[in-house]
């Protein structure tokens, strides 16, 4: 039996994460959970799953749980509470898929601890790619992408074939906006970037996907987890969301991984890694892939996965400043402060202001992602004065 922790059990990822470890009670094991806002479905997986750790965002909410949970149960609050669930010693495997920068340090702290660690958590390995990767070679650590796009490319891409790869690509199904003429952007609403045509996934993730900044992190995420340079790294948009990647090989082969739009493949794929469930999911027949397309990202429309490129070649901080400046603006938007239009040009504004530190110190990238929020949001106040 596999003893999992999740850091961030009450988002999508997490409870979807726990829908298979019901469906598979023989195989999985729930030693420790992560939650945030939402203490009602904390509370009622902590009855459900009795982990022997959790951790919740405020002290005031790790009482109220400690009056429901068993008492073996250790409640914690805070940073330290997120480290103690990433580094509990009976577990084998991390979920980390708490959403932002706030999921670095226990995600850090399992690969300290020796814990395999299934990342969704895209932030981390955006922020702190190379220290991550170098730290899990370090503590033997394996990390396995939750990712639709990256789960591909890590099923398909072997070993022996990695010196005839030409080219990873990643697809991206557009977002809502994938028609939506460039000069009508401005008048988008929240509501109308929430409305994502494929996916069903938390807030800020799905304004990324509406911008494309999502696909910006995917190239960053796949340069460290493949150890792959950007220029092999490219985008192609895939409205139907089928087609997950492709390998592109040197001598004209395309090796191509599909599987239908849910999140629990991938998720089921990582929490058994070397295995496979079998999860119950229809079979799929020739005429159901009749019409899988592909087009050319527009580059004019949406900058955002050449501004993510840009930032991975100037290496350094310059990647943390991008995910911090980028969750300031998103935030600024889903508050209703800032128009759509508006998020893209935000972030610029404050990489051109930075000054590259060196990204495999933890503390300069905890200085650059301060630095960035205070940037980012000084750039809204201005904005929001004019």
């Amino acid at each position: 039996m596999k003893k999992i922790s999740i850091l961030g059990s009450t988002g999508s990822i997490g409870s979807q994460t726990l829908e298979i470890v019901r469906k598979f009670p023989e195989r999985f094991e729930v030693t420790g959970l992560c939650g945030g806002r939402n203490i009602d479905l904390l509370a009622e997986q902590v009855m459900e799953f009795a982990p022997k750790v959790v951790s919740v965002n405020r002290k005031e909410d790790s009482e109220r749980l400690k009056e429901i949970a068993d008492p073996e149960t250790q409640i914690y609050y805070g940073d330290e509470g997120n480290i103690a669930v990433a580094s509990e010693e009976n577990c084998d495997l991390v979920i980390s898929s708490m959403v932002g920068f706030g999921g670095l340090l226990p995600t850090l702290s399992a690969i300290r601890a020796g814990r395999d660690v299934a990342i969704a958590n895209k932030e981390s390995l955006v922020v702190a790619g190379e220290l991550l990767t170098s730290e899990a070679k370090k503590y033997n650590v394996t990390l396995i992408p939750v990712d639709s796009e990256h789960s591909g490319v890590f099923q398909t891409l072997f070993e022996k074939d990695r010196k005839f790869l030409k080219k990873i690509i990643l697809t991206a199904s557009g977002g809502p906006f994938r028609n939506t003429p460039e000069k009508d952007l401005e008048k988008v609403t929240t509501a109308d970037a929430l409305r994502h045509p494929t996916w069903k996934m938390g807030e800020k993730i799905t304004i990324d996907s509406a911008t494309l900044m999502n696909k910006g992190f995917e190239i960053i995420e796949a340069r460290w987890l493949f150890d792959t340079p950007a220029e092999k790294i490219s985008i192609w948009v895939h409205p139907q969301s089928i087609v997950h990647s492709i390998l592109e090989y040197v001598d004209g082969s395309f090796i191509v991984h599909f599987s239908a739009a849910d999140m629990k493949i991938p998720i089921a794929q990582a929490l058994c890694y070397p295995d496979r469930l079998n999860f119950g999911f229809p079979d799929t027949s020739p005429d159901k892939l009749s019409d899988i397309t592909f087009e050319k990202l527009d580059t004019d429309k949406f900058r955002a996965p050449a501004i993510a490129t840009e930032c991975l070649k100037m290496g350094g901080t310059y990647p943390a400043v991008l995910n911090a400046a980028n969750e300031v603006a998103v935030n600024a938007f889903l508050g209703e402060k800032i128009k759509f239009t508006e998020i893209i040009p935000i972030v610029m504004k404050t990489l051109e202001c930075h000054n590259k530190l060196d990204s495999e110190c933890l503390d300069n990238i905890l200085e650059a992602d301060r630095w960035s929020r205070s940037t980012a949001e000084a750039a809204i106040r201005s904005l929001l004065s004019q």
